[in-house]
């Protein structure tokens, strides 16, 4: 232990979690073989589940998820294309721990007073399974269940190490989302002319071509620490969560939703402004109604018709609905749509709204995410003849609510908004939102105060945990800590990733999946609490003007990344003629003592299945530093981007599958 620490709950004494049961109690067979144990706590909605692999491959430790929203203790069972987290588990000789934190409904400390319970609770049933003994317990999680995974940590002493990862601020909801939804809308036009800035060979100016505006914009984001390098995912990153927290705003703070039009010091009581230019209040009258496709019709000889179906398809999932409405008109020209609701002003559903999709001709398409329950209460009541608005008025003004929130001066990001006397510009809400959101989904706020070992991992291309928030929870850890930081924390950042923990990214060819450096820091920080092994130092970094940066070089960035420097005729942007030969060569390189190169694989015109493996020449004698050389003709003209991804593993060994961290790096070729 490094510190005292008050134990703020210990469920043993906890009257709620005294009734465990268990329900189901069977072998599994699947990828691995496992003894699975379901259950719960009787006058609870808590349910677990268990995964203990054979007792002759079991090694005294479990590992417990925590996922990014309560409700599901099974989340974790392996589908096809998901990460297998349980034969993660079951390989390293741990047993899997889940459980639903509560249910859906369970806010605040039942999240990880539950999550404690169950954890407690499994070392019960291991030692009536493997003999007596205290387990060693790891819980991770990442995203919501990396605040999660925190909140758990610092507030019992159920586990013996952490890993959370790609993790927020207090101030991170709804903010990161809010700004970024406002660049968004401000470069709409000037996006994919940012991003090829950004590209290898590119001019590196991402202000260029910018009107006062956009550049305003562009630099409100980037300092607000939106990584400047995922614009070229601008497609693909889109509103995020912000939806989701439109409706919260409406009700936690609906003043502002007026004073953002009224009250000088909003962007929207400018009348020149960006926001009154995009702001659509336009009213037009349903001329038809179509709530469910042809194909969902079902026969019955008393009801017919599209309207009578849905009411018989209530607990159809939404995605098998393609519900539109007929208008009367709609308006003309380049007009904002993003997070535009349907107003209905007239008929039965009157005063209530749902969001569009988009516009097809006449046609209003309804937005899918809409829960169907609330689809169905507001559109079984919709006729013909009924009087709409389409009104993004609300989705306009969130998008700078991140300036009227200006946290403590330990939120650097937030400088932009303050005068030279720290006072902020603009006016500013009654209440500062972001940490009640957190505290309500996680049960408490980042302290930096825990006993046991952490390591953090994070990602540089993080497009909704920006990357300079693990520092701000680091120097939590270290105001805690003190000089005694290295002894119990570590923060590993991995480069070309993004915030989904998926195997399969949105992007292989600018991304990486971080799953292998997620997996070998479990295993580390197990290490570090069971034998005393220390894990690689933390990656160094800076952090300047809300932008994390790291050195070029393995060795100086530290951490457990390798390294890829990539050139195509020794440099990276290189003009041929079709059928002219172009060499590539590569510098690849693992930080010392953190792993052995396992793979080397091309993708030369965009193939995503990265098709041309390629071999690792003038290999060092730790296995560390590598070249990696290829030759390739391009026959058509054009403009290509060849990547080289690479993969090292802690042992060199190329049949784990678990903990292969990966890396990658492109060039522009232009072929005329």
């Amino acid at each position: 232990m490094l510190q005292e620490k008050t134990l703020l709950y210990d469920p043993k004494l906890d009257t709620e979690f005294q009734k465990p049961y268990v329900d189901i109690d069977e072998w599994r067979e699947g990828a691995v073989r496992y003894h699975y144990i379901h259950g719960g706590f009787e006058g609870t909605e808590v349910r677990f589940s268990l995964y203990f692999p054979e007792k002759e491959n079991y090694k005294g430790r479990f590992f417990q998820f925590m996922a990014p929203f309560q409700g599901h203790e099974d989340a974790s069972q392996i589908r096809k294309g998901e990460e297998d987290k349980i034969g993660f588990a079951i390989t390293n000789g741990a047993y899997f721990v889940e459980s639903n934190m509560g249910g859906p409904a369970a806010v605040d400390t039942t999240i990880y007073r539950s999550s404690a319970a169950v954890a407690e609770y499994s070392r019960v049933i291991a030692a009536k399974l493997y003999g007596p003994h205290r387990p060693f317990g790891y819980v991770y999680g990442g995203s919501g269940g990396g605040f999660k995974t925190i909140s758990c940590f610092e507030n019992t002493n159920a586990w013996d190490g952490a890993v959370p990862y790609i993790i927020g601020s207090p101030m991170a909801i709804p903010n990161v989302f809010t700004v970024r939804a406002h660049a968004l809308r401000i470069l709409r036009n000037k996006l994919p002319m940012i991003a090829d800035a950004l590209e290898p060979g590119g001019s590196g100016d991402i202000y260029a071509g910018l009107n006062e505006e956009e550049r305003a914009a562009l630099e409100e984001v980037t300092k607000m620490g939106f990584p400047t390098r995922v614009w070229f995912s601008h497609e693909y990153v889109g509103l995020g969560a912000l939806p989701l927290f439109v409706p919260v705003i409406e009700q936690v703070d609906p003043d502002y939703l007026k004073d953002f039009w009224t009250v000088p010091g909003y962007l929207g009581a400018d009348p020149n402004s960006s926001a009154v230019r995009d702001r659509l209040q336009y009213k037009t009258v349903i001329t038809e109604t179509h709530l469910i496709s042809e194909e969902l019709l079902i026969k019955d000889d008393t009801k017919t018709g599209a309207d009578d179906a849905w009411h018989r398809h209530k607990s159809i999932d939404i995605s098998l609905f393609k519900p539109w409405l007929e208008l009367k008109s709609v308006p003309a020209g380049d007009v904002y749509l993003t997070g535009t609701d349907i107003v209905f002003l007239s008929g039965e559903a009157a005063g209530s709204k749902i969001p569009l999709d988009r516009l097809e001709g006449d046609k209003a398409y309804i937005a899918e995410g809409f829960g169907i329950e609330g689809m169905l209460e507001v559109l079984e009541k919709v006729k013909p003849g009924d009087e709409i608005m389409l009104d993004n008025s609300n989705f306009i003004a969130i998008q700078t609510y991140h300036r009227h929130q200006v946290p403590s001066a330990d939120f650097h990001v937030w400088d932009q908004f303050r005068d030279e006397h720290g006072t902020p510009l603009y006016p500013q809400r009654p209440v500062i939102i972001g940490p009640n959101i957190t505290r309500g989904g996680a049960g408490s706020i980042q302290s930096g105060r825990f006993n046991g070992k952490m390591i953090v991992v994070a990602a540089l291309l993080d497009e909704s945990a920006y990357p300079w928030q693990p520092d701000w929870y680091r120097t939590k850890v270290k105001d805690e800590l003190g000089d005694k930081e290295s002894q119990g924390f570590r923060l590993w950042y991995m480069d070309n990733a993004m915030h989904d923990d998926q195997a399969k990214t949105a992007d292989d060819l600018h991304l990486i999946s971080y799953l292998g450096a997620l997996h070998q820091a479990v295993l580390d920080v197990s290490e570090w609490v069971e034998f005393g092994i220390i894990p690689h130092e933390s990656t160094q970094y800076s952090v300047i003007d809300g932008q994390v940066s790291v050195p070029s070089k393995a060795n100086e960035r530290k951490g457990i990344q390798p390294v890829v420097a990539l050139k195509a005729n020794v440099s990276e942007c290189a003009i041929v003629k079709a059928g002219e030969p172009v060499d590539f060569i590569a510098e690849v390189e693992v930080p010392a003592h953190s792993g052995q190169l396992t793979f080397a694989e091309w993708s030369f015109e965009g193939e995503t299945d990265f098709p041309v493996k390629g071999e690792f020449t003038n290999i060092s004698g730790d296995g560390t530093i590598a070249t990696v050389e290829a030759k390739y003709i391009f026959s058509k003209p054009g403009t290509y981007f060849p990547v080289l991804r690479v993969k090292s593993n802690r042992n060199g060994d190329v049949s784990d599958i678990y903990t292969q961290v990966q890396n990658l790096c492109r060039v522009r070729v232009i072929v005329k």
